[in-house]
């Protein structure tokens, strides 16, 4: 488990403050997880109802009497220790022996516990977003809201926190469209919650240096840590999957586990892996089409897009968690979405129907000799195959013939990705994992002979990063008199293979 009191103890301070605010993430990004450390973080000072919005049915939502009765009885069956006028009250409610209950009278008898209870009281309410497209939870907000603006004349709650994956804010989104007419403006009073969830390189070696002294197996710490880190940049739900599988399904009895290949591994498991997770954010890609394309953009056209918070489509992507922004530009938020996300695109039907891709898998067997690849022969084949065809390339989709092409050869084997820091519409690095080698091949478009010895240049500044000697570029040129083939340079220490089609 990750140490979160660091975590909490901010959000301590939030609640402290006084302000109500949501904690917004994608699925599975240890949400209830942290509502739950934090309730038992909370109980020395305050009095926590923690609710989660998942037990209350959609009829629950029909009007304010049934919301009411649902609402009482959820009280009542998440808190003991409540006083017993209080009780009675929320009794006659959830039991429904009260007739024409409204939202006033719920709040009237929650205010009243405020009032008497001898520690401020603190309301958590989990899975928030499954009742944001009705009309009785926008009324809901709207009592939270009137008397927090009156929580100076009045015991209220101290702290409301709403948590889900779709910021209330934004109800709007969730909404049909023959009720465009409802809106959310009753929770305009919610403070901006800003702590990271996502765990850091720290956060993981914390993790696994209790571990170390469990299992004592040599691992280098530090180094699985970044290398786990490299590929989840810190989500949650992916470092943990790692972590189990290494831990439950690699590791086994042996006492050597927790090395890089271990890592690499457990990674190719999690791709293939059918989850909660990637079941969710496919399903999310189909559900809204402006998302879909902009993952696209990102994907195939290198595309450098700056972040738009009115943008719909890259506000949604990032609500789901499928981006996250750095320096003013969007990128896919981790190695193993943007391999899946590769794997949905690249494996789909028409897809592996494709010429390139067919090719690809007729020739595989020339590509992998003593379980290494021929990176030489792959571009080799692929110049040789588009112009023995003739075929005119697309600009914006030269990289995505290249990876239809590699696709049945690392199939199975090995993953790619593309390196972010490198991305750009003319030049993107992708790096080829297979079983346990690296491949860096650099897939720019032709813009001259200066253009390309920059690039030359940027990449073996690239291969001294990831400390290898030998690297590979892949030229898409669309001049008529271009001079297509593979060739070796060398500049200094490393070999480039350089490819142009």
């Amino acid at each position: 488990m990750i140490d979160l009191s660091e975590r909490l103890s901010e959000i301590k301070k939030m609640v402290d403050a006084g302000e109500y605010f949501t904690i917004n993430r994608a699925r599975q990004y240890g949400k209830t997880t942290l509502l739950a450390a934090l309730a038992e973080y909370l109980k020395s000072d305050y009095k926590v109802i923690s609710l989660d919005f998942q037990t209350i049915s959609y009829g629950d939502f029909e009007n304010e009497e049934k919301f009411v009765a649902a609402f009482s009885n959820e009280v009542l069956i998440s808190e003991y220790d409540i006083p017993e006028d209080i009780r009675s009250g929320l009794s006659r409610m959830a039991d429904g022996k009260e007739r024409n209950v409204t939202l006033s009278v719920l709040f009237r008898t929650l205010l009243q516990w405020c009032r008497i209870s001898e520690k401020p009281l603190v309301l958590i309410i989990d899975e928030v977003d499954t009742a944001t497209n009705n009309q009785v939870f926008v009324d809901f907000l709207a009592q939270l809201r009137a008397y927090y603006l009156r929580r100076m004349q009045m015991p209220t709650f101290r702290s409301v926190i709403l948590a889900g994956v779709y910021d209330v804010r934004n109800v709007k989104s969730k909404i049909r469209p023959e009720e465009n007419h409802k809106t959310n403006s009753p929770w305009n009073i919610a403070a901006k919650f800003k702590i990271d969830m996502n765990f850091s390189v720290d956060d993981i070696s914390g993790m696994l240096n209790e571990y170390e002294q469990d299992y004592q197996t040599g691992m280098d710490v530090v180094e699985i840590a970044e290398m786990i880190y490299s590929y989840t940049s810190g989500y949650p739900y992916l470092v943990s999957c790692l972590c189990k599988m290494i831990d439950e399904d690699i590791k086994g009895e042996s006492k050597t586990a927790w090395c890089k290949q271990d890592v690499l591994t457990a990674v190719k498991m999690l791709l293939n892996d059918k989850n909660p997770l990637f079941e969710s954010l496919i399903g999310k890609l189909n559900e809204y089409p402006g998302v879909k394309n902009l993952i696209y953009r990102l994907l195939f056209r290198g595309e450098n897009i700056g972040y738009n918070p009115d943008d719909s489509g890259i506000d949604m992507a990032e609500m789901f968690g499928f981006i996250k922004v750095r320096n003013g530009n969007v990128y896919i938020a981790n190695r193993i979405f943007e391999t899946r996300l590769y794997n949905m695109f690249l494996m789909s039907t028409d897809e592996q129907e494709k010429d390139v891709y067919r090719e690809g898998a007729r020739l595989k067997n020339q590509f992998i000799h003593d379980g290494a690849l021929d990176m030489w022969r792959i571009l080799e084949k692929f110049v040789e195959y588009f112009d023995d065809r003739d075929e005119k390339f697309l600009e914006a989709d030269g990289r995505r013939y290249f990876m239809l092409f590699l696709k049945p050869i690392i199939n199975g084997t090995g993953n790619y990705y593309i390196e972010a820091r490198t991305r750009n519409d003319e030049q993107t690095d992708m790096i080829i994992d297979y079983l346990g080698q690296q491949y860096i091949i650099e897939m720019k478009i032709w813009h001259g002979n200066a253009y390309n010895e920059r690039g030359e240049k940027q990449l073996s500044d690239y291969l001294e990063y990831y400390h290898v000697d030998k690297g590979y570029m892949l030229s898409f040129n669309f001049n008529k008199n271009k001079k297509i083939g593979v060739k070796e340079v060398v500049l200094g220490e490393k070999l480039l293979i350089e490819a142009v089609v």
